[in-house]
């Protein structure tokens, strides 16, 4: 691979809804750049995009990946990423390197959700962006439709560059909007000009004059030209365009077919006219040395510095840490200082990733993507730079993950390597997360949705060879009592010589502290128990409070008083005074009117405002008691409290719901009692816990 300048360079990200053409639009453009001889299909799992295996079998993209394609004297680096929600986390890593974005649509689906959120992404990292309208060979596909609905959803910035041409049922050509040109694809791939179609006369008047208005928009000259009636040049037009679209005012339409590889050309020719190169985009960080900021900006004439955006590891290709050059020039065997674990590194190799493959590279310039082999401590996220003027730049913000599963070793002694190949995935996906919960027994991996945690579990098993089994989560239920309760215990064993004495009166009464297991204290007078007991009374407590008497769940909120008692100048031990609370403990407790406390969570979930009404009704259903409703730019966020048992299956239920649209997020509240049914259903199931407790 070639070197390639700072102007030279385009980093585009292709978003969009799932299976809405993306790699197959990134296969196309390699194919017709020449990085290929043959174009791959997903069908035939044979492209350059989806090259992990388990892509390949499911025949959707889960992984970003980077295909620099050369046009030219630029390189065009193409971030191909997924379009299912299951996979943000890797749409975040690629959107924080992107200068640049085209939303791709399916000119057959038309506006989907994945549409929309990706409008969104771009509008939260201000990226400029083209709509490119895929599947133009198919007989049903509507450009018309889409550009209309993508006009009544962003107004007049959406601006039509081209209209298809359709000969027989055929997709065939199409209009240049701004030359008022035909062009025809003839079979050697290349094109011949014709006179525009009188059917499309009227939408080409239509277009021009919305582009028209636009470059009248510019500046001041030019919207006395139009009011004079003069006609501005293709040049004029293209260069106020230029201005139009990097600062987002106008989002240009494009369209073609993947399959036919038609389209692509003029789209790779306007991605190099008027989407910006990294020297025309602002980047900053801190130098950390200073705590000044350091307006790094992509100039090659800086200190080097680069931002980590994603990790590769891979049981067989190794470890790369994908990279954003942010200033200087990156050469092989540098030595670069990364502020975030206070160690050095050396570079060694330079890569770019072409989809799976590492090509060499003799430097990288501010910029430009590329790959660094086998760093020992650099993490996603961090930043290198060097040490003489170490930088630190803002992490990006990834999504944090919200639907849990339990999980286990499907066969016995490989907890240790399931554990070693989860560190390595959570080191490429940042929205797994691995807990061990030790309280209720289980280990517990938190995604971004089922279908992500079912990839995680096909990975562990293709590439790691372990295999899990995934299980609904056990809820962390809690034990308290309602009532005061007087009790005496006494614990007497005799077995030859020295025997077991341990005699207590105590009370157990609600503490009103749900945030402590249990409070202790003592009032016992004249020399009934002597105090060098109290501490083992107060440990028969505290282990007798870990497995409550009603479902063996954790106790809370309850206060032990030993008021009285006795004991034995021979026979009494710590220990039997230990037992003796723990049997105290257990009768008091079930005097007490025992009750089951379930975990309520705050529930904030952000949908569009039709939507409001469905989720409410449902919240309902599962028990939630809406708080209230906030605007939000993408709608509403409903604000409820839940019962955590109850928002097992809410992703998939809330996705069906909106088409995909809504999100959720949620935290622990408190502790309140679980209705009776709940818990006479959890006491049944955990009976025999209490067995185990016992013996």
């Amino acid at each position: 691979m070639n070197v390639y300048t700072t102007d030279k360079i385009r980093n585009v990200v292709l978003l969009g809804h799932g299976s809405c053409g993306k790699t197959s639009l990134a296969e196309a453009m390699a194919y017709l750049a020449g990085c290929t001889n043959r174009m791959g299909t997903v069908a035939d799992k044979n492209t350059i995009s989806d090259f992990d295996k388990e892509e390949q079998k499911r025949q959707f993209s889960i992984f970003t990946s980077v295909l620099p394609i050369p046009w030219g004297e630029y390189k065009i680096n193409i971030l191909d990423t997924p379009g299912y929600f299951d996979f943000v986390g890797e749409v975040e890593e690629a959107v924080s390197v992107a200068d640049a974005a085209i939303i791709v649509v399916s000119g057959k689906s038309g506006i989907e959700t994945g549409t929309k959120k990706a409008w969104e992404i771009c509008e939260k990292y201000k990226l400029p962006r083209m709509i490119f309208v895929t599947e133009m060979d198919i007989d049903n596909a509507s450009y018309r439709q889409v550009v209309e609905d993508l006009q009544e959803l962003y107004g007049k910035k959406i601006a039509p560059f081209h209209l298809p041409i359709r000969e027989n049922q055929e997709f065939v050509g199409y209009v240049n909007v701004i030359q008022q040109k035909a062009k025809r694809w003839n079979k050697s791939g290349t094109v011949d000009k014709f006179d525009v179609p009188d059917y499309s006369m009227d939408n080409l008047k239509l277009c021009r004059e919305a582009l028209l208005e636009a470059v009248a928009e510019t500046s001041e000259e030019f919207m006395d030209r139009y009011f004079n009636g003069d006609e501005f040049s293709d040049d004029e037009i293209r260069s106020a365009l230029r201005v139009n679209v990097i600062d987002g005012s106008i989002v240009p339409v494009l369209m073609g077919s993947n399959i036919l590889a038609r389209g692509m050309y003029t789209l790779m020719a306007d991605i190099v006219k008027y989407f910006p190169s990294p020297e025309k985009v602002e980047c900053a960080g801190i130098e950390t040395k200073t705590n000044e900021v350091f307006e790094a900006n992509y100039d090659f004439s800086k200190p080097k510095s680069a931002y980590v955006f994603k990790t590769i590891v891979d049981p067989f290709i190794g470890k790369y840490s994908l990279i954003k050059v942010n200033s200087g020039v990156i050469k092989p065997d540098d030595v670069l200082y990364n502020y975030h674990r206070d160690t050095e590194e050396k570079i060694g190799h330079l890569y770019v990733m072409f989809g799976g493959k590492a090509e060499e590279v003799n430097e990288l310039h501010a910029g430009d993507i590329g790959a660094l082999q086998k760093l020992s401590k650099t993490l996603t996220t961090d930043t290198l730079s060097t040490k003489a003027h170490p930088v630190a730049y803002l992490r990006t913000n990834i999504s944090k993950p919200y639907v849990s599963m339990r999980y286990k070793a499907v066969n016995k002694g490989d907890e240790d390597k399931i554990s070693q190949a989860i560190q390595k995935i959570m080191m490429e996906d940042l929205t797994l997360k691995h807990e061990n919960d030790s309280e209720n027994g289980q280990t517990l991996l938190y995604g971004m949705g089922d279908q992500h945690l079912d990839v995680i579990k096909s990975i562990l098993l293709d590439k790691y060879k372990v295999d899990i089994e995934l299980k609904r989560p056990k809820v962390a239920f809690r034990e308290t009592i309602r009532q005061k309760a007087d009790v005496e215990y006494k614990y007497k064993k005799q077995s030859g010589g020295h025997g077991q004495y341990g005699h207590v009166k105590m009370t157990f009464e609600p503490s009103g502290n749900l945030d402590e297991s249990y409070e202790f204290d003592q009032c016992v007078v004249g020399g009934a128990v002597p105090k060098n007991f109290f501490p083992a009374v107060e440990k028969g407590i505290a282990e007798a409070v870990k497995s409550g008497p009603l479902a063996a769940y954790p106790v809370i909120g309850v206060k032990a008083m030993l008021y009285d008692g006795s004991y034995h100048p021979v026979d009494s031990s710590e220990m039997a005074f230990k037992v003796a609370a723990k049997g105290a403990f257990k009768d008091g407790f079930m005097k007490g009117n025992p009750v089951l406390l379930e975990p309520i969570a705050t529930l904030k979930v952000v949908v569009p405002d039709q939507y409001t009404g469905d989720i409410m009704g449902d919240l309902n259903k599962r028990r939630g008691r809406v708080m209230g409703m906030n605007p939000v730019a993408e709608g509403q966020e409903i604000v409820a409290d839940i019962p955590y048992i109850e928002l097992f299956g809410y992703n998939t239920q809330l996705r069906s719901m909106t088409s995909g649209s809504g999100t959720f997020s949620y935290e622990f509240s408190r502790y309140e009692q679980a209705p009776s049914e709940v818990a006479e259903k959890e006491i049944q199931e955990r009976a025999n816990k209490i067995v185990d407790a016992e013996e």
